[in-house]
């Protein structure tokens, strides 16, 4: 009982991170609904029902789960989002290997979402 209470919470508190990044530029909303998704299936599998089906949210979940795959659009965002945000962070980091290792880390990302397939077109 406890544990499923643990997973309900957990679900909900990446909910509310992913809807808070649905209005916040520069947070993730769909790596949060994955999440939830995720932690729903664990303890709430009615929640995760909802969120596959959900309108604006259930593509994206069922792109990645069905074919891993991110949408060119959203690799063109977070690629820009990195661009713009590493010279701010090289500038504004406290010491040197944070200068190094956030770029560094931000570009192996970069290299990590376009390897990852496109999903296929829908089908008239």
């Amino acid at each position: 009982m406890l544990l499923r209470f643990a997973w309900r919470l957990l679900a909900l508190t990446f909910v509310a991170l992913g809807l808070i990044g649905a209005v916040l530029p520069g947070m993730p909303t769909t790596v949060f609904m994955l999440l939830a998704v995720w932690a729903a299936g664990k303890g709430w599998p009615p929640l995760a029902i909802w969120l596959l089906n959900h309108p604006r949210f259930g593509p994206p979940i069922r792109n990645w789960h069905e074919y891993g795959a991110i949408p060119r659009r959203a690799k063109w965002l977070a690629g820009i989002s990195m661009f713009i945000s590493m010279p701010l962070i090289c500038l504004s980091a406290p010491s040197t290997w944070v200068q190094w290792l956030v770029p560094s880390s931000m570009c192996l990302v970069l290299l990590w979402l376009c390897s990852r397939p496109e999903p296929p077109c829908p089908q008239p």
